[in-house]
């Protein structure tokens, strides 16, 4: 029998990578309040949010597996979330212009039948090359990456603000770490490919 898989989000970009694994899904949002809390660590921060999420929709879809994930950028000590309006997102770049930031994106599966849960946290560093504002405001006007996380949307014209990127799976950037997430799904029981 072939377990339903549930992905916990309304991203369009988490929608979009699972769809390369060519395995069927549901996607449903939940409800989940995703303020930080107060002292956590934003690796904490991302693994308690992305297990939260699979957690919500575990009532709803109780045979199911279901998979949760949630991102943050890091810029030093500061977490820096999604910008939400285009003033945000040119103030983002500008602080991130010729600097190193980490993305941590949290990754869990729960199978909500058994409880068994793969939780983990994958991490990619990415570096900016100095940018100057007519630029900012190009990429700006062009992507309109307010619903990203920094303002990065490395699978588009953000790429071409970038110095480097370091990481082993370079879908955790988009927001859904897939080499993990096929190695968490084969352990579920999942044939991956299908």
């Amino acid at each position: 029998m072939t377990r339903q898989l549930v992905l916990a989000s309304s991203s369009r970009y988490r929608r979009a990578l699972l769809e390369r694994l060519r395995l069927p899904f549901t996607a449903a949002s939940p409800d989940v309040d995703e303020t930080p809390a107060a002292a956590e660590s934003p690796r904490a921060m991302v693994e308690r949010l992305s297990q939260a999420k699979a957690a919500a929709l575990s009532t709803r879809f109780s045979e199911a597996l279901i998979i949760g994930s949630d991102q943050c950028v890091v810029q030093g000590d500061r977490i820096i979330g999604k910008p939400g309006t285009h003033a945000a997102a040119r103030e983002q770049l500008k602080a991130a212009s010729g600097q190193r930031v980490e993305v941590l994106t949290g990754l869990c599966l729960l199978d909500a039948a058994t409880q068994a849960t793969w939780l983990d946290v994958v991490t990619y560093e990415v570096e900016f090359r100095t940018l100057d504002d007519a630029e900012i405001e190009r990429y700006l006007l062009a992507e309109q990456p307010y619903d990203c996380a920094g303002s990065i949307q490395s699978e588009g014209l953000g790429i071409a603000l970038l110095r480097h990127m370091r990481g082993d799976d370079p879908s955790a950037l988009v927001g859904l770490p897939l080499i993990r997430l096929c190695e968490m799904l084969r352990a579920a029981g999942v044939s991956v490919p299908p």
